[in-house]
């Protein structure tokens, strides 16, 4: 899996964390895992129509002193449509935003 890894972080950095995902992402049904939605207008043309695999989102899955943002962009609704994929290029580069806007909303050293 293609991947954003920030390892190194400390213990009380990681609830911070961990809180802010809480407020800002989706939940699962694993505790340590999180999804975000891909805005609309950074879908590529096949999730775009799909607008009944909507939402589509790519997934942050928290560790003890580490943060994973997959580059996998896929649907909550469906796991056998063609839509789902590594993100695109805007895609990728919205992950990395958000990890960016993340870490300095919060104060984080890495």
């Amino acid at each position: 899996m293609r991947a954003y890894l920030i390892d190194e972080v400390s213990t009380r950095d990681m609830q911070k964390i961990t809180e802010f995902l809480g407020q800002h992402a989706m939940s699962s049904s694993l505790s340590k895992i999180f999804w975000v939605r891909i805005p609309d207008d950074l879908l590529s043309p096949a999730q775009y129509a799909h607008t009944e695999c909507k939402p589509h989102v790519f997934a942050v899955e928290i560790g003890d002193h580490w943060v994973k943002l997959e580059f996998y962009v896929r649907s909550l609704k469906s796991m056998r449509c063609t839509c789902p994929g590594y993100c695109t290029e805007g895609q990728r580069n919205y992950i990395i935003h958000f990890a960016h806007n993340m870490i300095d909303h919060l104060g984080i050293r890495t």
